[in-house]
């Protein structure tokens, strides 16, 4: 089976309107009615082509991926926005998410997103987390380290005691959380470059800190292979053996890694970094790697057959890749 842990949500239109009005009143009316979007819609949307290539499901199908855990598309999330506005907007993606997982339970499985707000703690967070677990079957949530959208204000890193309400609660709750920052507000760096660098800065200040002595049980995902940690391991290794600490390396194995790399040598460097046991098959697909490959006429999102010519992964590390890790992380007792 194969279960790509990293992928984000198709929707009908009627959403991206509904997010349209909101940024145009700035709140002055309220909430609003949510989305009106029927099941047929739902389904519409799924079948329709989108990122130059086939519709969703139709991608699943041509890659071979059996199922997906979706989550909402981190750049729309608008975490820097008035915190009402963040906070209706992301619980109208929860919602679809979730009805997308009800209405195909072999396809999809819900990964939430979270209400964050710059300046407010993460307990804020929790009413949200809980309703998507408990109420709607959601297997795990994202986490943005940067809620300010690289917009001048700066939250605390992730190994501070700010975000120890949420790791408590993730361990309360047994599901994962999974780091992915939102848009970015900086005319230095794309999004998508942002991404890289938040993820890189997680995983310095996780592994740095106290948060896995504290929460021995948590799990935390690192969205894109880890950043640029995994390339630079041996400068923070370096760090490490000067304080007569334990190896950097060593502490990488705390963290999870998914693969939403679009290249075999940053795949093949991920795996002999931190082990396949660490490793979540993913791909975004369809998404920003949902695009040919000029050279070899292939999509670069399809990566499950360059992890497939690996032929230094054994046949079991293959499937933890492709599906365990995933089933474990998750609990996905009933896949």
């Amino acid at each position: 089976m194969v279960i790509d842990s990293h992928a984000h949500v198709t929707a009908p239109d009627g959403l991206y309107v509904y997010k349209s009005g909101l940024l145009s009143h700035r709140g002055g009316h309220g909430r609003g009615s949510p989305p009106g979007m029927s099941d047929d819609e739902v389904r519409a949307a799924l079948n329709t082509p989108v990122f130059n290539s086939g519709s969703h499901l139709e991608q699943l199908k041509e890659a071979g991926t059996d199922m997906q855990l979706i989550s909402p598309r981190p750049y729309q999330m608008m975490h820097s926005e008035d915190p009402r506005l963040v906070r209706w907007w992301i619980e109208e993606n929860n919602n679809v998410i979730a009805r997308e997982a009800r209405m195909m339970p072999d396809v999809f499985r819900g990964v939430c997103g979270l209400p964050q707000s710059p300046g407010v703690g993460p307990a804020a967070c929790i009413p949200e987390l809980e309703r998507c677990v408990k109420d709607l079957g959601m297997v795990g949530c994202l986490i943005n380290p940067d809620p300010g959208e690289c917009g001048g204000h700066e939250t605390p890193p992730m190994g501070d005691r700010f975000w120890y309400p949420l790791y408590e609660k993730l361990c309360e709750l047994d599901v994962p959380g999974q780091i992915h920052s939102s848009g970015c507000r900086s005319g230095r760096l794309s999004y998508s470059l942002h991404f890289i660098n938040e993820e890189s800065i997680a995983v310095v200040s996780l592994l740095n800190s106290e948060v896995f002595e504290d929460f021995p049980t948590l799990k935390i995902i690192v969205s894109h292979g880890g950043g640029a940690i995994p390339y630079h391991v041996g400068r923070f290794d370096a760090g490490a053996f000067r304080r007569g600490g334990v190896s950097f390396l060593d502490k990488m194995r705390r963290l999870w890694y998914d693969t939403v790399l679009y290249s075999a040598d940053a795949l093949e460097l991920l795996f002999k970094t931190v082990g396949a046991d660490r490793c979540l098959f993913g791909t975004e697909r369809p998404g920003v790697g949902t695009v040919r490959n000029p050279e070899t006429g292939r999509w670069l999102d399809d990566t499950r057959p360059i992890i497939e010519g690996f032929d230094w992964l054994s046949a079991d590390e293959k499937k933890m890749i492709f599906e365990d890790n995933a089933r474990k992380v998750f609990k996905l007792t009933d896949v």
